[in-house]
């Protein structure tokens, strides 16, 4: 059972649910960014760096990323999380929707 961390644009949730569940019905353990669900939910400074941090664990736990990047975008944030999956020697593997 491979441990693997999704990374990719919050906008892409719905996509990354699907992407979750079917690595998961492979045999996978599959973890995920947290995703806002929370409708006019407020979340700080601090809160929002709680969150980038536990994310980065969770690539840190795991032996490869699943970066979900619909149409080919990569933002910011995920950029970083590619660049810190290579420092730690982890397989990087990427979505391919077309």
């Amino acid at each position: 059972m491979k441990i693997i961390t999704l990374c990719g644009s919050i906008k892409f949730q719905k996509e990354m649910m699907i992407v979750a569940e079917k690595l998961a019905l492979k045999g996978n353990c599959i973890l995920t960014p947290t995703y806002p669900v929370i409708e006019n939910l407020e979340i700080t400074e601090k809160q929002t760096s709680m969150l980038k941090e536990a994310h980065f664990k969770r690539i840190e736990l795991s032996d490869a990323i699943f970066v979900v990047n619909v149409n080919g975008y990569i933002g910011n944030s995920t950029k970083l999380e590619i660049e810190y999956a290579k420092k730690l020697g982890k397989e990087i593997i990427y979505y391919k929707n077309n």
